[in-house]
């Protein structure tokens, strides 16, 4: 039975751990969750996986949730980012799923690497900021980094049993989002219902934008730089429209495995669970008989930047990649409140990188240093217009 604590559980790819769960209880118990203000739903999943320990980010979600859960059987609650911190680090868990979205999750993540445990990673920002820190960590600890990303699920999938020695290449797909073939003219006038509305996936309103953008190919374009160890030069993207392939890895002798399945996040979710072994049932085989085509595209960076900055970012290392999370991070908020358009965002994001002066990311103080200046910056240039 792994016992196991889910940052984020509230979340999309929380939730649908929590499925996973909940399908093999034989093998599975929740040890603890946290949250952040979502108190409703945070109460409905402890009455149903009795965690013995459950943060959630602030003193009113603290105080809802006293209120909702009252009673002999209410588990222990804890509060804000030392809470939430506290319980990633919970010394009787077996697995942790980082699921916070956003740099939110860089410091529960690294804390919960910090106990040598398995990690199951689909906050790709605590290795977009910090990939050398945290790697660095996982080494000291003994902890095991495990991909829930769809892509880099895919890619450690596809190179299970190869030495980096035997890769080419990795090809990351995309999915090209709801403005696949749109140019850039057409994308002046967007707006946030038509860049919500993702075309196979269901995800969070930030991650939805990213993907419309690019920038969350992009984000895994350097996730996949520091998770597998290959310069970005050899870590390519194909527009796949169809997300049945999640990833390709391509090797010196010129052949290619790749790893297929419907775009459903319990397929890889439980895989990291459950690795080494695979657990039956999770999602329907693909209808091979009825598929028609699979094609593959290259992205147009032109009319998509944002992917194309964070190659640059790649590129650059050191405290750029988190420079590009930061200013991503408030573009994007931007947009869903309304004050910049979609073409704003690849604009204010490349401001914010041309001003930076890369540093080393050698420690988590500057690499939070660095957060707050590009969030800042990025803040400025928002209300600037």
């Amino acid at each position: 039975m792994k016992r196991i604590v889910i940052l984020g559980s509230t979340g999309s790819i929380g939730k649908s751990a929590l499925s996973v769960i909940a399908q093999h209880p034989e093998r599975f118990t929740v040890a603890g969750l946290t949250a952040g203000n979502n108190v409703s739903l945070l109460a409905e999943q402890i009455e149903i996986f009795r965690p013995r320990v459950v943060a959630v980010s602030s003193e009113k979600a603290l105080k809802d949730l006293k209120k909702a859960t009252g009673g002999h059987a209410a588990p222990e609650i804890r509060c804000g980012i030392e809470g939430i911190c506290s319980v990633a680090a919970l010394p009787d868990a077996d697995i942790v799923l980082s699921a916070i979205m956003g740099a939110a999750g860089l410091l529960p993540t690294l804390a919960a690497i910090g106990t040598g445990r398995t990690v199951a990673l689909a906050n790709k920002e605590t290795v977009v900021m910090a990939g050398e820190i945290a790697l660095a960590e996982a080494r000291k600890s003994g902890a095991t980094l495990l991909p829930v990303d769809s892509e880099h699920s895919a890619v450690f999938q596809c190179m299970a049993g190869y030495g980096k020695e035997s890769v080419g290449r990795i090809l990351l797909t995309a999915s090209g989002g709801p403005f696949l073939g749109k140019t850039a003219a057409e994308l002046e006038h967007v707006t946030q219902e038509d860049a919500l509305r993702h075309p196979t996936w269901s995800m969070g309103r930030k991650i939805t934008i990213d993907s419309a953008t690019l920038m969350n190919k992009g984000l895994e374009v350097v996730e996949a730089h520091y998770l597998f160890g290959f310069p970005a030069e050899r870590i390519g993207v194909l527009v796949h429209p169809q997300s049945i392939v999640h990833s390709l890895v391509e090797f010196v002798d010129g052949s290619c495995i790749a790893q297929l399945s419907r775009p459903d996040m319990r397929s890889p979710i439980a895989y990291a669970l459950s690795w080494p072994e695979r657990l039956e049932n999770i999602v329907e085989p693909l209808p091979w008989n009825r598929m028609q085509e699979l094609t593959f595209l290259t992205p147009d960076t032109g009319t998509f930047p944002c992917l194309a900055l964070a190659y640059d970012a790649a590129k650059a290392g050191g405290t750029m990649p988190p420079v590009l999370n930061a200013a991503n991070e408030i573009a994007v908020e931007a947009f869903l409140g309304g004050i910049v358009g979609f073409t704003g965002i690849p604009a204010i994001i490349k401001q914010v990188m041309d001003s930076h002066t890369v540093l080393p990311a050698d420690t988590i103080e500057s690499v939070l240093d660095v957060d707050r200046w590009a969030r800042e910056k990025a803040r400025a240039l928002v209300q600037r217009g």
